[in-house]
């Protein structure tokens, strides 16, 4: 996609979330990257009333080139595009039952879900948990790069973390693949809350053959 095609997609997107529930008021940010740095939603903007030519484009330094003051979560989109050189685009919100998840008690702090659907499994896999920081805190960028580089020693990759207490930070290669993501690991939380944490996990074999069939993160 061109730049201006990115920003128009970077609209929609945010349009798409607010008007579904999955962010509301100021809360949450998208992010892009580009060849010469980076485009991200401003400080304290709605999702769902984004302008295309007031997103903030930043250097590959993050320094603000072009657009309002940007999100002060731009860090740690940073490191994450940093981390993962296949990510293309960074989301961020304070979806209601991921961040309840967090407040009853998630499933465990490498795993905030247990596998309990084949999709949660295809698209989203491990999801660890990174401990509270208030929002900005430039030591959540070190947390997350260092999830993210455990994931890959294991053979893996992860798509999404949880900030405690605040919510998701899922990525893709396109704004529509890191949407794909929080929704379906938004929707995963939701069913295991209304199954109240007692949904049994697939097991092993059926795991394994997600893993061959489909190559699943997980």
């Amino acid at each position: 996609m061109t730049e201006n095609q990115l920003r128009d997609e970077i609209c929609r997107v945010g349009a798409s979330l607010f008007a579904r529930g999955l962010a509301h008021a100021t809360a949450g940010n998208i992010s892009v990257r580009l060849d010469d740095g980076y485009l991200i939603t401003p400080t304290d903007a709605c999702l769902g009333f984004l302008n295309p030519a007031r997103l903030a484009k930043v250097s590959a330094a993050g320094e603000l080139l072009d657009g309002d003051r940007p999100s002060k979560t731009l860090a740690l989109h940073r490191r994450i595009y940093d981390a993962d050189p296949g990510a293309g685009c960074v989301l961020h919100t304070h979806s209601s039952h991921l961040v309840a998840l967090t407040l009853c008690g998630v499933w465990s702090p490498q795993d905030i879900l247990p596998p309990i659907t084949p999709y949660f499994v295809m698209k989203v896999g491990h999801v660890p948990l990174i401990p509270y920081h208030r929002p900005g805190d430039p030591a959540v960028g070190d947390l997350v790069a260092a999830a993210i580089a455990e994931r890959r020693r294991r053979g893996g990759r992860l798509h999404a973390v949880m900030l405690d207490r605040l919510g998701p930070n899922a990525w893709g290669a396109t704004p529509a693949a890191a949407m794909a993501v929080l929704e379906e690991l938004e929707e995963t939380a939701k069913l295991w809350l209304l199954g109240d944490r007692r949904i049994a996990p697939l097991d092993e074999a059926a795991i394994a053959e997600l893993r061959q069939t489909f190559d699943a993160p997980w």
